[in-house]
């Protein structure tokens, strides 16, 4: 087997890639369309021209295709924490690599609002989103627990995983004002305002 980028292997994963794309781009574009609940595996593979076999070989469910890249997002969040300066405090750090995170979506601001406003109408949705958001905690603490001194302090992870807990939180809170809000409000205010709160 050749796994060279340019061999077998490579062409199969960048197909593989190609085709997960496609999926993604259309089943967004019903779900957006007809709605989260009401659009089917079927009609998603259908739409493609694909077999529901085919389909669940790649997602094994409506839900992994939404969140399917929330992981991959999780890998965006921790390269942009760990670009901030050493010297940043660990709130400024988190919500500058935050807001890099937002920026770096393939959204317009409208088409962000209402994927958003989807995942926060469907209970599906919103429990898979917590569920990952607590793959990203992990990726966020070391970082943290390095600026708050993990090499002095053995109490430094467990508040660096307080303070990533507390930011992904006010995150949530200012993204779920912002939706309630029809995008009218300003989500870093919204978010600093949260943040305030917390810290007292």
């Amino acid at each position: 087997m050749n796994d060279r980028e340019g061999g077998p292997a490579g062409l199969r994963e960048r197909t593989r890639r190609a085709v997960q794309a496609e999926i993604v781009a259309t089943a967004m574009r019903l779900f957006l369309e007809r709605g989260f609940e009401a659009t089917t595996m079927e009609q998603i593979a259908g739409e493609i021209g694909i077999s529901r076999r085919s389909l669940f070989r790649y997602f094994g469910t409506k839900e992994d295709i939404v969140l399917g890249d929330h992981a991959a997002h999780g890998t965006v969040l921790r390269a942009a924490l760990e670009a901030r300066p050493a010297s940043e405090p660990p709130w400024q750090a988190l919500r500058a690599a935050l807001k890099a995170l937002v920026e770096s979506l393939p959204y317009s601001p409208q088409d962000f609002l209402r994927i958003t406003s989807m995942l926060h109408a469907s209970p599906s949705l919103r429990a898979r989103q917590l569920e990952k958001r607590q793959q990203w905690t992990e990726l966020l603490v070391p970082d943290i627990a390095k600026r708050l001194g993990a090499s002095t302090d053995p109490m430094a992870e467990v508040r660096a995983r307080a303070l990533v807990a507390c930011a992904l939180a006010c995150s949530e809170v200012a993204t779920e004002t912002w939706v309630r809000s029809n995008g009218t409000v300003d989500m870093d205010q919204v978010f600093d305002e949260a943040v305030a709160a917390v810290r007292g």
